[in-house]
């Protein structure tokens, strides 16, 4: 139980980032993670507002537990009762442990713009945070505290967007763009102040740390400034490329049928209740 906790460091070596032992036990985690968001998506498909989003509250309730014990684990561990800093949600993956309660709890068009900012970005951090995250993988055994919390977060990210959209609560409209471009900025300004302030390197701005942020990083190499816009660029374009696939998925499902307009009365209704 010490080993797997890390108390007082590591005795096993990291298998490495794409070893086969890192992809078995990420693949294993996102094999459970669709197949939980089909099953419960297609079960609660045709259920009234309150039942589909009995789940989300139960996501989100898990992936901030999980979180929070990691956190009061790791000041634990390493004996500083401020290290907590250095676990701040301001990672991109990390905004859904507030995005996700906000989404699952509160009401109106703050719901809305929520639920639409998990469904964007919550496979996109579910894959950065599992496959692509060589920055734990490298320095932590695949089988230790560290990445396995980090592993079962990220996965549920990536099961509330993945049941948002099979059960039909995001609503993705245009007048949200705005709303979720400021969370996504708000967060991002945070992150550059705190690694500033902190030596850190939240949301991968000031360096790529292993991830596949490297090939932008090598490209403008590692200029202090070209590098973190590209990152929040890359962000920005994922969500205005998220929203034309949808718009276009929507309009050819609909074409010729004039339920659009009550469709979307029945998502407002839904999503004020």
């Amino acid at each position: 139980m010490r080993e797997f906790f890390g108390f007082g460091g590591y005795l096993r070596e990291p298998e490495g980032f794409m070893s086969w032992q890192h992809l078995t036990f990420v693949s294993s985690l996102v094999v459970i993670m669709v197949a939980l968001a089909v099953l419960l998506g297609i079960r609660n498909k045709g259920a009234d507002f309150e039942k589909k989003n009995r789940v989300l509250k139960i996501a989100a309730v898990a992936i901030d537990g999980f979180e929070l014990f990691k956190i009061v684990l790791l000041c634990f561990r390493s004996q500083n009762p401020l290290s907590w800093l250095y676990d701040l949600p301001l990672f991109l993956c990390s905004i859904q442990l507030i995005a996700l309660p906000v989404a699952a709890f509160s009401k109106g068009r703050l719901k809305e713009a929520a639920l639409d900012f998990v469904s964007i970005f919550g496979m996109l951090g579910a894959l950065l945070g599992t496959y692509g995250a060589g920055q734990n993988y490298n320095a932590y055994p695949v089988l230790g505290f560290d990445n396995v919390v980090s592993g079962i977060t990220h996965t549920i990210a990536g099961f509330a967007a993945l049941y948002i959209l099979i059960v039909g609560l995001a609503s993705l409209k245009k007048r949200n763009i705005g709303i979720t471009f400021g969370i996504l900025g708000f967060f991002c300004v945070a992150a550059y102040v705190a690694n500033l302030l902190l030596d850190y390197n939240y949301m991968f701005l000031m360096n790529h740390d292993g991830t596949p942020y490297v090939i932008f990083y090598n490209m403008v190499k590692g200029n202090r400034v070209l590098y973190p816009l590209i990152v929040v660029g890359l962000f920005l374009l994922w969500i205005t490329v998220f929203y034309a696939v949808q718009r276009f998925i929507c309009k050819k499902r609909d074409a010729g049928k004039p339920t659009e307009q009550t469709d979307e009365k029945n998502t407002e209704m839904l999503v004020s209740r």
